[in-house]
């Protein structure tokens, strides 16, 4: 311990380096993991224990590459090795790499980081600064997004809405709920599901996720009760139509936040809740080198080049207070998702 007269020690240069090592060994263990959900070899090892060889027979692999990558199973911590060289998965790790309907899936962030579009079209255009807009990635792209977003929808819906008492009273009852930033659909369809007296309504600017989506609605057979409109959030024209409007994951990406509150509180009857889910961006340093903090920030190359940052949990709080919301409060669901919301006063 230090008094107010000491100099603290500057780190040693081995101290310095375990920190840039740390790096390495989590950039090869992302690798791997990565090489494992694209290949079929972590789902092989979920359906039952394998011996590399056994493996690779079952995934009609190399047996030495095979066993190369088992070696790295174990050294990154998602297999173990029993006393007869077979290999199974560590505990919840098929959950959280394959069970996309768990609230706790992060397979999908191993296939979003491998993307063109957050690092390497961020550094080939570093000297640039050249922007692009959503129709501008790559179908890949889009749906590795709409994959890791989903456990972001499972916790919402129907988790988090039936915390907040307002909005769980108007769901109960029925209601009109709006999804702004619908996306592929994944959204609407839980909220038609889990709500069957409601309908809703996605709104989303790009018209061919709104395609996607209208085609995964009408195989879930929701058709009747989902519609969708294809605007920039910031040009919603709806009065006093909804009881209950969700954003998941796309606020911090309109345009002009403020007018997206404005329309919003427009568009709800008199009553009505304003629930946004998204990333609570760091604000501060010793938050941002957490690991929660390290995964936003690399988000944020991606954010970057749609010409936007994730933003603080609190500025939510602020935004809504601007455009005379009341009721303010959150949920801190994960350290990586929280859900600000706000209430349109009754008339």
């Amino acid at each position: 311990m230090t008094t107010a007269t000491e100099t603290p020690t500057a780190p040693t240069v081995q101290q310095q380096a375990g920190i840039l090592l740390n790096h390495v060994a989590g950039y090869a263990g992302y690798r791997a993991i990565a090489i494992g959900i694209r290949s079929g070899l972590i789902r092989q090892l979920a359906d039952g224990p394998a011996t590399p060889d056994q493996l690779a027979a079952r995934s009609g692999l190399d047996p030495f590459y095979v066993a190369v990558w088992c070696r790295g199973a174990v050294a990154y911590g998602i297999a173990v090795r029993g006393s007869d060289d077979a290999l199974a998965l560590a505990p919840q790790m098929g959950t959280l790499l394959l069970d996309d309907s768990s609230p706790a899936y992060a397979g999908g962030l191993f296939e979003t980081l491998a993307q063109h579009e957050i690092f390497g079209r961020f550094e080939q255009v570093l000297a640039t600064g050249e922007r692009m807009w959503w129709e501008d990635c790559s179908e890949d792209w889009i749906v590795a997004v709409s994959r890791t977003g989903k456990p972001f929808y499972t916790r919402l819906v129907p988790g988090a809405l039936d915390r907040i008492p307002g909005v769980a009273a108007l769901l109960a009852e029925g209601t009109t709920i709006a999804d702004l930033g619908s996306g592929l659909g994944l959204g609407v369809v839980r909220l038609a599901q889990h709500y069957p007296t409601s309908r809703v309504l996605g709104v989303d600017g790009d018209a061919a996720s709104n395609d996607l989506a209208r085609r995964r609605v009408d195989e879930a057979g929701l058709g009747d009760r989902v519609e969708f409109l294809h605007t920039p959030l910031e040009e919603l024209d709806a009065d006093a139509e909804f009881g209950v409007v969700v954003n998941n994951l796309t606020m911090h990406e309109c345009r002009d936040i403020d007018e997206v509150a404005r329309r919003v509180w427009r568009s709800l009857e008199p009553g009505g809740w304003f629930c946004i889910s998204d990333f609570p961006f760091p604000d501060n340093d010793t938050a941002l080198t957490s690991v929660p903090g390290q995964i936003l920030q690399g988000i944020q190359f991606f954010e970057a080049q749609i010409g936007d940052q994730l933003l603080p949990r609190s500025a939510y709080d602020e935004l809504l207070a601007r455009h005379g919301f009341t009721e303010i409060d959150h949920l801190d669901l994960t350290p990586v998702h929280s859900v600000t919301f706000g209430r349109r006063p009754p008339a």
